[in-house]
């Protein structure tokens, strides 16, 4: 097959980020000060989604408790991610450029919990030591649409409060009842860990198309259930897409657990693959190449089962025990299966391709993305730009570029 070209897009999103972030989340931690006494010893919960700016508005979070005369302290709040050790959720916090040296406080990171009273929930449920015996916890993340399931909590500070303080046991116990644990027991959950008084609060942050920060909300526990939904709703309504709703051939030059919990988010490309749950109707999408596996990852590569070929390269770099620990906690288990794996970028291209069936030349509905956390720009080929010519809110920035080097990789993004 001759050398394929493809062009760059630009699709226009709002930019509606915060400008002064800093004096944001100051403000909106006022609305926690109240229930901070000086002395208090702090648990701040920072998870293992890629969050943007995260370093800082934790910084800014320390900060404001200091000022308080509190001692605060971090907690990674993630779950069974980075292998379910103490020293693989350490790590991905360092990732993020969250240690004791740059934030100034202490990083108490231990797989070990303390079982709560479960209430009207029928699985155990638990929460982080450190957590629990501090005077207080405020957890920091995003509210976004899940990667498995959809409900009034998803992705946020709910579901932080159960599986990520519950850690691996938690984990496990949740997702034992399948897409039932996530929709329904989180919420039933939910309320035993807010009913110890543990939690003071939470910074829920929402972002746009653009990986700004467009939301900075200070919530105090009891603000939780209420509040979440409507923030959730906000981050489902600035959500990227894909331009088109039916392509022939996606190639994701990354995956990562940094970029999507499940490595590609399943609201981009369109696939779930979980027993029971409906697929959504767009995009449609013949074939997936995955090229890559983002460092941040440390090996995880769950997702990978969604896509139909990933490289040599992907492939040498998975680490299987926390991406199979990744799954069995899950219990999805065919997002950890393997694709076929092809040695370079040029033949997976080429058996993606293939496997799309007959396409006339030039016909061929193909796009290149970085990762499906970033969708600003793409490239695309003469059968997708033809089909997004007049189309309000994409740029074309041209000019039409070879896809591999002699080396049959990809070129530079």
């Amino acid at each position: 097959m001759d050398n394929i070209q493809l062009t760059k897009i630009r699709q226009r999103f709002k930019a509606n980020g915060i400008d002064d972030l800093k004096g944001s989340v100051e403000s909106e931690m006022e609305k926690l000060s109240g229930s901070v006494k000086p002395g208090d010893r702090i648990a701040v919960a920072v998870g293992s989604r890629g969050i943007g700016n995260l370093a800082m508005i934790l910084k800014e979070v320390l900060a404001h408790l200091i000022r308080l005369k509190a001692f605060p302290f971090i907690v990674p709040a993630m779950g069974s991610h980075g292998g379910a050790s103490a020293e693989g959720q350490e790590g991905i916090l360092s990732g993020y450029g969250i240690t004791e040296g740059t934030m100034g406080v202490p990083v108490h990171s231990s797989m070990e919990v303390v079982e709560l009273e479960r209430g009207g929930c029928p699985c155990p449920v638990y929460m982080d030591r450190y957590a629990f015996e501090s005077d207080g916890v405020i957890l920091i993340n995003r509210v976004k649409p899940h990667t498995d399931y959809h409900g009034d909590y998803e992705s946020g500070l709910v579901k932080m409060a159960v599986i990520g303080l519950g850690k691996e046991k938690q984990a496990s116990a949740i997702h034992r009842y399948g897409v039932y644990g996530l929709s329904t027991l989180i919420p039933l959950a939910g309320k035993q860990v807010l009913s110890t008084g543990k939690i003071l609060g939470g910074i829920g942050l929402v972002e746009n198309a653009l990986d700004e920060t467009m939301v900075v909300e200070g919530l105090k526990a009891g603000e939780f259930l209420e509040r979440e939904p409507d923030l959730l709703e906000i981050a489902r309504q600035h959500m990227p897409s894909l331009p088109v709703k039916e392509i022939d051939l996606l190639i994701i030059d990354q995956m990562g657990k940094d970029i999507s919990g499940v490595g590609i988010d399943p609201n981009i490309i369109g696939r779930i693959r979980i027993p029971g749950q409906e697929e959504p109707g767009v995009p449609q999408i013949k074939a997936i190449v995955i090229l890559d596996l983002t460092d941040g990852s440390h090996g995880n590569a769950i997702g990978m089962g969604l896509a139909e070929v990933i490289t040599r390269r992907l492939y040498d770099k998975i680490d299987f025990a926390a991406t199979y620990g990744n799954a069995v906690t899950s219990s999805f288990l065919e997002r950890a299966k393997i694709p076929l794996v092809a040695g370079t970028d040029r033949e997976a291209f080429e058996i993606g391709l293939r496997s799309c069936g007959y396409l006339a030349t030039g016909e061929e509905r193909i796009i290149r993305i970085r990762d499906t956390l970033h969708l600003g720009e793409m490239y695309v080929s003469r059968s997708v730009m033809n089909a997004l010519s007049g189309i309000d809110g994409i740029e074309s920035m041209g000019p039409w570029k070879e896809l591999f080097d002699m080396q049959e990789q990809v070129v530079p993004f």
